[in-house]
């Protein structure tokens, strides 16, 4: 087994008249067609670090068994609005794990989910490490509690968002992030 010292963030959309095939497409534009995705939970490992997707997708080779958390939704509706999104809260002090968060909807613009995935992801963290709040205020409101709390450093989102396909063709949205080979537990 391993621990990924890094990670990084993609996403995608394709559209196909088969749903496998439309969800090759978001494969290949999110730059990951060629791995092999094994899904894990949601745990961003300690001192993982997040590089940019140009600099991670070097790392990959055909057929590698890739670890990754992602979140996926497809629909032949035309019109219909799908969106998929990944949230990630990273603590202050990197020697501790963080929480990832997967988010996958229908009628949610993109801001709207990807905030939704962050704040789901920062809250699991805020628990964790027993930070005070109340659930039933705004996102933007417990945002500034966490930070202020010093315990979180950052969160942040990826997400993709598309229409269906007006002729009713598979379209699938996918966000990821994608875990880079690190170093080798005993």
């Amino acid at each position: 087994m391993y621990t990924p010292k890094a990670a990084f963030l993609t996403k995608g959309v394709g559209i196909h008249k088969d749903r496998l095939a439309s969800f090759e497409l978001a494969l290949r534009d999110a730059g990951i067609e060629k791995c092999n995705l094994v899904s894990v939970s949601s745990i961003l490992p300690p001192k993982c670090k997040i590089i940019p997707k140009d600099e991670g997708s070097k790392n990959l080779s055909p057929g590698q068994i890739t670890f990754c958390v992602y979140a996926r939704n497809d629909t032949n509706e035309p019109n219909r609005l799908i969106a998929a999104a990944i949230g990630v809260a990273v603590p202050k002090d990197t020697s501790i794990y963080g929480y990832l968060s997967e988010h996958h909807s229908f009628g949610e613009v993109a801001r709207k989910a990807g905030e939704y995935a962050e704040d789901l992801a920062a809250t699991m963290l805020a628990t964790a490490l027993g930070i005070d709040f109340d659930i039933n205020k705004a996102w933007d409101e417990r945002k500034q509690i966490y930070k202020a709390s010093g315990h979180i450093f950052r969160t942040t989102h990826i997400c993709q968002t598309a229409e269906g396909n007006k002729d009713g063709l598979w379209t699938t949205v996918f966000a990821a992030i994608v875990f880079l080979e690190g170093e080798r537990n005993p």
